[in-house]
């Protein structure tokens, strides 16, 4: 074990627990901390920094999320092993909402992709939209850049680098009136001969989008740090599909190691890409958020996915495609057949909310929203400890249970029918070519918080534990 000379600054903006998880970080990429290596205890090295236990916990806490760290019970902190698997040199340059059913039959639908909209910013936007049309800016009735607005592509260039650690300018930010858009001006770009992996169980909106398409598809098994690569280079396969940061829908937080292995996967051969669909990146509460995988490609390997949908609202219709660069300068000509599909009114209402940090705001206060509903329903659903297994907790707007007691799927659906709320099986979330070999048999199911309040995740909590243990009950009788 060796002792960590980190110098603090406590007069900059950046919190301490941040600057000690950057120099650790660095120190791993950079090889001074080798793998293997143990870590001073929290207890000593708050001791010796002179700052708070709390401070420490929450620096390795993040290294241990992001894979840089393992926390072995009872024996403390190591380093992991990832050099080899890709170069991290120095920067080089600048489910859609399933079918509708009938409100009557569900007191409480735990749908997994709503979002609340009690603490929408209604007068903020408004003032923002009367704000934008006061001047009589007849130029926002004609047709714009095909891109989006240049003002909101750099707004959002620096938010993305800002928050998200990704590297990127203003030409390589294109918007689009959702991800399905994106995904079909991607298909114009790529072209369909190319063959795409999914996750399995996977995000299966955009899986329909990709056949729809014409892509010719292949499912990779996940395993608990994500896509199996192994699996992957197996498959044939051009273009990898991965949510590496809050993956859809099992919820597993892709570590340095996995990410890296993706780089290089993507780096040996011509022409081959991962698209970076940073799925409810924003919502993390424990720790800061996961940085993007984006960040971290040097090969411009990586095309970044992204939206408005989850952290504001899903009818501002607004997402976002961040192109590399070697792949934006290869293509300019077939975007300029593109015309925008988002209304120049409200990209520049979205620029105005961005820029006077509403949106920094709105996020803070979401993430409170939704850190207290995960607490308050993690809570609760403890009584059905033995029965369950959460797992993908402390970020995004939704957890999977599974089932501990061999309770099949169908059953566990019917006992929460019976009580009138709406649970969303992980079945459905597989494709027709998963195969086997996935890490997940037990039956599961996906629970989301977002759109209830908190009494009513309280009241759908102590329906689901009389249901699913009143199937316990008579299972052993």
């Amino acid at each position: 074990m060796r002792e960590l000379a980190i110098n603090l600054n406590p007069d900059t903006k950046e919190p301490l627990y941040e600057q000690i998880y950057s120099y650790i970080r660095s120190e791993i990429r950079k090889g001074q901390l080798l793998p293997g290596e143990r870590l001073p205890s929290t207890r000593s090295l708050s001791a010796f920094l002179e700052v708070s236990r709390s401070t420490v916990d929450l620096a390795y806490e993040q290294l241990v999320s992001e894979g840089y760290l393992e926390a072995v019970p009872w024996k403390g902190y190591y380093v992991c092993r990832i050099e080899g698997l890709y170069s991290l040199s120095p920067e080089r340059g600048p489910v859609r909402e399933r079918r509708a059913a009938e409100s009557s039959l569900w007191d409480y639908d735990l749908t997994p992709n709503g979002i609340d909209l009690e603490h929408f910013p209604y007068e903020i936007w408004r003032k923002l939209m009367r704000n934008v049309l006061l001047d009589d800016r007849k130029e926002l009735f004609q047709l714009g850049d095909p891109k989006g607005e240049w003002e909101l592509r750099e707004a959002i260039s620096r938010y993305l680098h800002q928050a998200r650690g990704v590297l990127c300018r203003p030409e390589q930010v294109i918007l689009g009136a959702g991800n399905d858009y994106l995904l079909m001006l991607l298909a114009a770009v790529l072209g369909t001969g190319r063959s795409v992996a999914m996750e399995s169980p996977t995000y299966e909106h955009a899986y329909r989008i990709f056949r729809q398409l014409g892509f010719p598809l292949t499912a990779v098994p996940m395993d608990a740090q994500g896509m199996d690569v192994e699996r992957l280079s197996a498959s044939g396969a051009d273009i990898a599909y991965v949510m590496p940061s809050h993956q859809y829908p099992l919820g597993v937080v892709m570590p340095i190691k996995r990410r890296l292995e993706l780089l290089k996967w993507a780096s040996e051969k011509a022409d081959r890409y991962l698209i970076e669909d940073d799925y409810d990146s924003e919502f993390r509460y424990k720790g800061k958020p996961i940085p993007a995988l984006q960040g971290s490609d040097r090969d411009g390997r990586v095309i970044y996915l992204g939206t408005f949908s989850k952290s504001i609202a899903p009818a501002i219709r607004i997402s976002y495609l961040v192109l590399p660069q070697p792949l934006l300068s290869q293509t300019e000509e077939k975007l300029a057949c593109f015309s925008s599909t988002v209304s120049r009114i409200d990209q520049m209402v979205l620029n105005q909310f961005i820029r006077e940090g509403h949106f920094e705001r709105h996020l803070n206060r979401m993430r409170r929203t939704y850190g207290r509903k995960h607490d308050i329903f993690l809570e609760k659903l403890k009584e059905l400890s033995g029965v369950i297994e959460i797992t993908g907790e402390n970020a995004g707007v939704h957890l999977l249970a599974e089932f501990q007691n061999g309770m099949s799927e169908e059953e566990a659906l019917q006992k929460a029918r019976k009580e009138r709320v709406r649970v969303y099986p992980l079945s459905e979330y597989r494709t027709e070519s998963s195969g086997t070999g996935e890490r997940r048999e037990k039956a599961a199911v996906l629970l989301g918080y977002a759109t209830l309040t908190e009494e009513e995740l309280s009241e759908a909590a102590a329906r689901l534990t009389r249901a699913w243990k009143q199937a316990v009950g008579s299972a052993l009788h």
